[in-house]
């Protein structure tokens, strides 16, 4: 296990200890199979399966309202039925423009849908219902009324989801905050050098910032199993109004834990009420079939919320191409589940060759370049380097010195979002 790897283990352990001596995801639950009814559209028109035919490939389209049974659909289980057959996307494409139609229930991701914010998002392509014309097709989500539908028994596509634990669905949208945040443990100088590098927010992979206060947003997190306990879930909602997932549970060595495991304790974050982020997996975010891809699609079979998605990412190539590296895999997660991103922490280091650390050169140009893009991007809502201290072993990728002593690396992330 690296140093800086077990680092993070010891700190969450100790921070946390102190107290003891967080689409979202939205899925089409069976709560609302009861409600079936018209699902209505731009123009107040609804979906029909046209001339009520149940046949396997029947187009589906927006039509007068007419209130037979061609336009009542139930709403189960993330499947969307009418006439005793899945709204389905042809052929399970995941183009742009591919056709809606109605085909014998398989439970695949082409018939399994997401209400979100409004729109009914298709899980197996990332796509939104789409009412270009008269024909119903999938289209990459643009927010426009063509994609803004009103589902059974409610006015608007509902924006919460029925959850296990009581507690207050939090806000859409992130506290107005910048995006540039640090990872960080306890050093000397530490809340001079987070203000000196303009974080707007940080975290230290703990419950609280007893000991380590700084000017910042301080934004806690649950670790793993052993620090889901009533008196931490207590004191992360004193913290703030965001709580983080747990961290890297698909690495032995972090949170360690099965995607079962992390289902079951979800309800206990979510009942805190706080902005939820996903777990933060060590790697394949965007892996179908994946620790995380399989956390989500559990999440939305229970009826979980899950508000954004958090990442983790390490480059061995120090060449220029690390951004795009880097940046086409935060792309990746973001378009596999169309929830806001947040990097939580990020760098260059090469965990099983040589060199083990970029130079002053390299690492600098990745922090400039890869902060101006993750400023650009608008589905990422934060992103923390890795890490604030540039002490002992963390002198090679770290910020900072002291509270006032920047590395080279430290000058190009004070850059960062000015």
């Amino acid at each position: 296990m690296s140093p800086v790897r077990n680092r993070r283990r010891v700190l969450a352990v100790t921070v946390s200890g102190i107290v003891v001596a967080a689409l979202g995801v939205l899925g089409v639950t069976n709560a609302m199979a009861a409600d079936a009814g018209p699902i209505t559209g731009i123009g107040g028109k609804c979906v029909d399966v046209s001339g009520a035919d149940p046949a396997n490939g029947t187009a589906v389209q927006l039509w007068d309202c007419n209130g037979t049974n061609a336009q009542r659909w139930a709403l189960d289980g993330g499947a969307v039925k009418a006439l005793g057959k899945c709204l389905d996307v042809a052929a399970a494409s995941v183009a742009d423009g591919a056709k809606v139609q109605v085909y014998e229930c398989n439970g695949t991701g082409a018939q399994k849908w997401t209400a979100r914010s409004g729109a009914l998002v298709n899980t197996g392509s990332g796509k939104c219902l789409d009412a270009a014309g008269t024909r119903l097709q999938i289209w990459s989500c643009t927010g426009a009324t063509n994609q803004a539908w009103n589902l059974p028994g409610s006015t608007t596509a509902p924006t919460t989801a029925p959850t296990a634990a009581p507690t207050t669905a939090p806000t859409s949208v992130p506290p107005a905050v910048g995006k540039k945040g640090v990872s960080t443990w306890q050093f000397p100088g530490l809340s001079g050098a987070v203000k000196d590098v303009g974080a707007k927010w940080y975290y230290n992979w703990g419950t609280n910032n007893d000991d380590m206060p700084a000017n910042a947003e301080f934004v806690p997190m649950i670790w793993d199993e052993n620090v889901d306990t009533p008196a931490n879930l207590a004191k992360v909602k004193t913290e703030g109004s965001t709580l983080l997932g747990f961290n890297e549970p698909d690495m032995a060595g972090q949170a360690d834990m099965t995607v079962e495991q992390a289902l079951n304790l979800w309800p206990d974050l979510q009942g805190t009420g706080m902005r939820l982020g996903s777990p933060a997996v060590a790697y394949g975010g965007d892996t179908a079939g994946g620790w995380l891809d399989r956390f989500m699609t559990g999440a939305k079979q229970r009826g979980l919320r899950v508000d954004f998605i958090t990442v983790h990412w390490y480059g061995s190539d120090f060449s220029d191409a690390a951004v795009g590296q880097f940046m086409g895999y935060v792309k990746a997660v973001h378009d596999r589940y169309n929830l806001p991103v947040w990097v939580t922490e990020y760098g260059l280091m090469n965990f099983t060759g040589t060199p083990r650390f970029p130079n002053t050169q390299q690492i600098t140009a990745f922090i400039t370049n890869s902060t101006r893009q993750l400023e650009a991007a608008s589905y990422v809502e934060r992103y923390a380097w890795f890490s604030l201290p540039a002490v002992g072993d963390s002198v090679d990728y770290g910020l900072y010195r002291d509270a006032t002593t920047p590395t080279e690396a430290g000058k190009a992330y004070r850059a960062a979002g000015s």
